[in-house]
């Protein structure tokens, strides 16, 4: 199975619901399925804040955000493109009860990394995830 995937978010209730289905299977494929809870709230919470806070759709009139997951020796990265120059923004309160500013906190508390970074249409903001490091089987196995 390829080491990467991409998926264009598009701006609707079903578009979220296909990523989330698109993060599971292909965490699945990876036999990461157990990383799947955690890997699909980050990618809600980064889809979510690009929709909202990205701007207008791209010239073909289509979303212009998108989800890449890619798997790396101990990681699955979890990275979403729109099309805003403007950095994410984690707002600092002590107000346990606000309900807008959380989603970043959230990517930041299940993630082991997390940052961004400016591409050519925008930004992508990124996580890193700990997944377990793949381990070769080996060869022979002693009957003992």
């Amino acid at each position: 199975m390829p080491r990467s995937a991409s998926l264009r978010i598009t701006e609707s209730p079903q578009g979220f619901a296909q990523a989330r289905d698109f993060t599971r299977r292909t965490l699945g494929g990876w036999a990461l399925g157990d990383r799947s809870d955690d890997a699909v709230l980050v990618v809600t919470e980064l889809a979510t804040n690009a929709v909202l806070h990205a701007g207008p759709e791209s010239l073909d009139g289509q979303s212009g955000v998108w989800l890449r997951l890619s798997l790396r020796r101990a990681h699955v990265v979890c990275a979403v493109t729109d099309q805003s120059d403007s950095p994410p923004l984690c707002p600092r309160t002590d107000d346990t009860m606000e309900v807008h500013g959380r989603g970043l906190r959230i990517v930041e508390a299940l993630s082991e990394h997390w940052g961004w970074t400016r591409s050519p249409v925008g930004k992508t903001v990124w996580a890193m995830l700990q997944a377990p490091p793949r381990q070769a089987s080996p060869a022979w196995q002693d009957p003992a």
